[in-house]
């Protein structure tokens, strides 16, 4: 059995190790040994062995999602050793069936506890908040200024992530658009007044609270339970991940205007990442790519077949059409958000954040889609 503790200091952005963190390391190695690095030989005619051919342990996004099933997990498991002519081998585990926790898996990155893994913008929030700028809420309100807002934020994450956390950034993923599901009528942003939202990150909660509503932080996992309980009236999440839990059975309204995007970054202990062999981290480098534009493919495929789901079309290929009543987004409702955004979401992440995030804003998200920092 392992025990788990550990102390430390966030220090200028990047975690120190002390002897407690240390041994959370040593303590999180037992705890994950299903998922840490292996190399396999393989016997050979006369009693020899081949060369290892080393096995990548990898931990992936959210289980369950198709993000995972249909992209993340064939890429390692299977495509890696096609591409590879079988030279390298991977398997990967979802990070919330691994027993990872997804606020500590940047820590666990860095420490080489986790040499591979995927890292949920959203869950860096309170600790990190530089490095979620791209998808705070209300900024995108399309995926065309996704892509806008992360091609000019990329450059800043891929060195801040190398040099403070000691983090490579291999690729950036996203999740279907965030909506907001409710278990009573909405027609406009404002009717979420006073009621109770899950949210999954503080950007979320900002967004929500200025339209007066009541934030309430709850894993993906758990929104089911949050409905089933009343304890939540509506919840922001992505349109097929909400069809995939069964909220069309819980709620009856969808609002269909993107909160955010829920970025994603899968990256690796630099160290971990150094010592791969030169044609594998060329490999890597080469297909990564791929994988991520297949992502964001998927995600806004996966938005639109989650309404069709919801709405109980005909185009609906993914789980069992529903009744839901779809509202679409007023242009009165996008000033709204934009509006929301300016006067409380951003102003709050660069209090959450401190000075620096100002030029980091100036010369990343906010030159890209000319968005000044609002003034004192």
């Amino acid at each position: 059995m392992c025990a788990i503790f550990y102390t430390g200091s966030n220090i200028g952005g990047r975690f120190k190790v002390t002897r407690g963190s240390w041994l959370l390391g040593l303590a999180l190695a037992c705890f994950l040994s299903p998922v840490l690095g292996q190399s396999v030989q393989v016997p050979l005619k006369g009693g020899s062995a081949a060369p290892a051919v080393p096995t990548l342990r990898v931990i992936g996004g959210l289980a369950g999602v198709t993000q995972f099933t249909r992209l993340e997990a064939p890429f390692w498991s299977q495509d890696l050793a096609r591409l590879s002519g079988g030279k390298y081998t991977a398997s990967i585990a979802a990070f919330d069936r691994a027993g990872v926790p997804g606020a500590e898996m940047l820590r666990l990155m860095q420490l080489g506890v986790v040499p591979f893994g995927t890292v949920l913008m959203g869950s860096l929030s309170g600790q990190f908040p530089q490095y979620t700028a791209a998808d705070l809420a209300g900024l995108n309100l399309n995926i065309t200024d996704m892509r806008t807002s992360v091609a000019a934020f990329r450059p800043y994450l891929e060195q801040a992530l190398r040099e403070e956390q000691g983090i490579e950034l291999l690729a950036i993923y996203i999740y279907p658009a965030q909506m907001v599901f409710c278990s009573q009528a909405i027609a406009r942003l404002s009717d979420l007044h006073g009621r109770r939202v899950r949210v999954s990150s503080a950007a979320q909660a900002d967004f929500v609270s200025a339209l007066g509503a009541v934030a309430v932080h709850t894993a993906f996992s758990q929104v089911v339970a949050r409905f089933a309980s009343g304890s939540v009236d509506c919840a922001i999440t992505g349109t097929l991940s909400g069809s995939t839990l069964g909220l069309q059975r819980l709620t009856t309204h969808l609002y269909q205007m993107p909160v955010n995007w829920g970025m994603a970054i899968f990256g690796a202990n630099r160290a971990a990442w150094e010592a791969l062999p030169a044609d594998l981290r060329t490999l890597l480098r080469t297909e990564l790519p791929r994988l991520e534009a297949r992502i964001w493919e998927e995600s806004e495929a996966d938005t639109a077949r989650g309404l069709a789901c919801l709405a109980g079309k005909a185009a609906c290929a993914d789980g069992k059409p529903a009744q839901m009543q779809l509202v679409p987004a007023t242009r009165a409702d996008r000033l709204v958000a934009e509006g929301v955004f300016a006067s409380t979401v951003l102003p709050r992440w660069l209090q959450r954040c401190g000075s620096q995030c100002v030029g980091i804003w100036r010369k990343t998200v906010g030159a890209a889609r000319d968005i000044e920092v609002p003034g004192p």
